[in-house]
């Protein structure tokens, strides 16, 4: 995270001195697929991994000078991992609510935009539920707090592109750094499968996974500009 710091300062600076820094906010979506990564669930031959989807809103605000920007996303949703088992006649499903924090760098040319940076995972809640059975859980306090994740997109703006108002759709990938399970739990309950054996071989983390769709709608806020001549800056609501 003190990478995404650094980057933020380095570029908000050279915002200043650029002739023209300005400012937006906007509401976005996504949605997509989502699942948490297990290398011995992958292996185990006992467990399959099944379809799974997330659905999260949330909103944006966005510094620029030029061609550059840093924008700060906050978006609340669920996600969930589906596992299937016994040639389907016993499923699992691990369904997490969030609250995501993104720190993105982008680049804005040629009518559309790339993105990269950390995201930080806050759980709010996480339940696993046995279709098979109808029987569910609360599992929250066998899960970390938070989690990291490196973030990566790319996009086209459909609406706008001048400051003032634009409309943007996107696909982002993202990939966990950290275990969103506890590892004391993970190993001596099998979590997140409910499978004690499964780390027979050694414990492996579980790293949320996300793939999808991004639907962002943006409204100009003002600019800090400074003349030529040399006069002070000055900040202009549009």
């Amino acid at each position: 995270m003190k990478y995404a710091v650094t980057l933020f300062s380095l570029l908000f600076t050279m915002g200043l001195s650029a002739q023209q820094l300005w400012f937006d906010c906007g509401v976005k979506a996504q949605f997509g697929g989502t699942g948490l990564v297990n290398q011995a669930i992958s292996d185990s031959g006992s467990w399959n991994y099944d379809i799974a989807t997330g659905l999260g809103f949330g909103g944006k605000l966005g510094i620029n000078f030029e061609v550059h920007g840093i924008t700060i996303d906050a978006l609340f949703g669920n996600a969930s991992s589906s596992f299937e088992a016994d040639g389907g006649s016993s499923n699992l499903n691990v369904d997490w609510q969030y609250t995501d924090i993104y720190m993105l760098y982008r680049l804005s040319r040629y009518r559309g935009y790339f993105e990269i940076g950390p995201k930080m995972t806050m759980l709010r809640e996480v339940e696993n539920n046995k279709t098979n059975t109808a029987e569910s859980n609360i599992v929250t306090d066998k899960y970390e707090s938070n989690g990291f994740s490196g973030v990566l997109g790319f996009g086209t703006y459909l609406i706008g592109s001048d400051g003032r108002f634009s409309g943007i759709f996107g696909l982002r990938f993202e990939y966990g750094f950290s275990d969103l399970v506890m590892q004391s739990f993970g190993e001596s309950e099998g979590l997140p499968v409910d499978t004690p054996n499964i780390y027979d071989n050694g414990y492996q983390k579980s790293v949320p996974l996300f793939a999808g769709l991004v639907f962002e709608f943006n409204w100009g806020i003002g600019y800090y500009g400074k003349a030529s001549c040399g006069q002070r800056g000055k900040f202009i609501f549009l």
